[in-house]
């Protein structure tokens, strides 16, 4: 009966794998092996969300979860947070979310919060998870996935009419910044709606207004670290193209490369991407994430503690590049 009742969750809010194909999306086309790579990672993110709403426990979410390819393993569980979120907005369910954030889920916490978003895009307001008893410098994330989500399944709305950025407001406080963190998200999605072509996304970018321009670049930035699908010299490309944004890129790549040496889903593309984009190792990307982050979680002031966090992790990144290419001369 359980399993009868997942299965029922799964097809009333999941979309089917079809509607994750680049012809079906129209996202653009680079090559084969881009496409094949960007759409088997639309079926293992709907292949995790399946394992958290069908699952008899956490637990058992959890074993289902880990059996996944380590290189793939993180876009499981961010489906696995939409699908938590799910499970615990219907009447008589609760605890999935939470149960996944405190077994090995713990791990992949960046990905599940940004999980999180997605099931905020499909439910009805009324449904969406108290955001507040979540941690307040992570849930940040949720908006990202909730603006990936939105010109994922909206593009027209959200990539192709970029002059219009569409209101929105929840209860996680600083709602004047819910806007930046949702551009972070789409410019993530970019990433996939260009096909991971550098010139692609950057012309996808650069049709929003200027001010948005930093956001979007972030998040371009950690989908070209973490879901990859591009050469040494594409990623060279796609940081010169940025100009003054590239360190907003680099911000991201370093959240991505962060996420994956948390997780213990490092792959040779982390490495590749922490060099060319941040100007660092892996590790030291992921350091310069941990020791910048806030001691405190909520900081007075107009912007979130997640906000400054970027900022420093973008400053100390350019300042250490700066060091390195004076030594070097």
């Amino acid at each position: 009966m359980s399993s009868f009742f997942g299965a029922f969750r799964r097809r009333l809010l999941t979309p089917p794998v079809s509607e994750t194909t680049m012809e079906v999306r129209g996202f653009h086309v680079k090559n084969a092996e881009a496409k094949q790579r960007l759409e088997y990672i639309g079926e293992t993110f709907l292949k995790g969300y399946a394992c958290a709403v069908e699952a008899g426990s956490p637990a058992e979410a959890e074993e289902l979860l880990e059996t996944v390819p380590r290189d793939m393993r993180g876009f499981a569980y961010e489906g696995a947070g939409m699908g938590a979120a799910v499970y615990d907005s219907l009447p008589g369910h609760g605890g999935r979310l939470q149960g996944l954030l405190a077994g090995r889920g713990r791990h992949h916490d960046y990905m599940i919060y940004v999980g999180i978003g997605w099931a905020m895009a499909r439910l009805p307001k009324a449904l969406w998870p108290d955001i507040r008893s979540t941690d307040p410098l992570l849930r940040w994330l949720a908006l990202d996935g909730y603006g990936f989500h939105q010109a994922y399944f909206k593009t027209d709305a959200y990539v192709r009419t970029p002059s219009v950025q569409h209101p929105f407001r929840w209860r996680g406080g600083h709602n004047h910044y819910t806007a930046n963190a949702i551009d972070q998200g789409i410019g993530r999605a970019l990433w996939f709606v260009g096909g991971t072509d550098p010139d692609v996304v950057t012309d996808l970018i650069r049709a929003y207004p200027e001010h948005r321009h930093a956001d979007l670049y972030a998040g371009a930035g950690l989908a070209c670290a973490y879901a990859g699908g591009v050469s040494e010299d594409e990623l060279a490309h796609f940081v010169h193209g940025a100009g003054e944004h590239r360190w907003a890129l680099a911000q991201g790549a370093a959240f991505a490369t962060e996420a994956r040496v948390k997780a213990g889903t490092v792959i040779d593309h982390t490495h590749l991407a922490a060099r060319v984009v941040c100007r660092t190792t892996a590790d030291g990307a992921a350091q310069v994430c941990r020791d910048t982050r806030p001691r405190s979680p909520e900081t007075p002031g107009p912007f979130p503690a997640y906000e400054a966090w970027r900022h420093d992790i973008a400053a100390h990144l350019a300042s250490s590049s700066l060091v390195s290419k004076g030594a070097d001369q």
